[in-house]
């Protein structure tokens, strides 16, 4: 069975140490700062990593949602889940030149126009977890999302372009 260790890195953030099953080693390093640092060492030598990559936040969540089968379920895996099949969990970084910028969920209707679930909203030293219809999209921020790939895509857009030809 696989084995985590987590540790407390003061004033940098947290160090997980995965000993997996097959005997690889996996040290991940999530910054305060939402970098992530991935190691990979061969048995049990933690001196030398034969390789590491740094992911910026939305890289390091686009890379989970593929590993936990969000983006591809394989087919051995078809009947678990069931009930949540269509559904995809997916993050978006608020760039400053969206139409968005600065506009509530609430006046961009965004449930009424895509479907979609906004389930928090993330700043560098905050998060708002299930925002309401008079929380502000801002730029910088990271969008959590929940709905169908279809919802999904129409609220990318809605956010992008700020609701133009979105109507119901």
């Amino acid at each position: 069975m696989s084995r985590i260790h987590e540790t407390e890195l003061p004033g940098i953030g947290k160090k997980f140490l995965i000993h997996t099953r097959l005997g690889d080693r996996l040290v991940v390093i999530i910054h305060n700062d939402g970098r992530r640092e991935m190691y990979h060492f061969a048995d049990d030598d933690l001196d030398e990593a034969i390789s590491q990559i740094t992911l910026e936040d939305d890289e390091a969540r686009q890379i989970a949602a593929i590993l936990g089968g969000m983006t591809y379920k394989p087919k051995a895996l078809e009947t678990i889940e069931v009930t949540l099949e269509d559904l995809i969990i997916e993050w978006l970084r608020v760039e400053p030149h969206f139409k968005s910028v600065e506009k509530s969920l609430a006046e961009l209707k965004v449930r009424e126009r895509t479907g979609a679930t906004v389930l928090a909203i993330v700043k560098r030293n905050e998060q708002n977890i299930n925002p309401g219809p008079t929380d502000v999209i801002t730029a910088g921020s990271t969008l959590v999302l929940a709905g169908e790939r279809k919802q999904i895509k129409q609220f990318k857009d809605l956010i992008v372009n700020g609701g133009k030809g979105n109507e119901p």
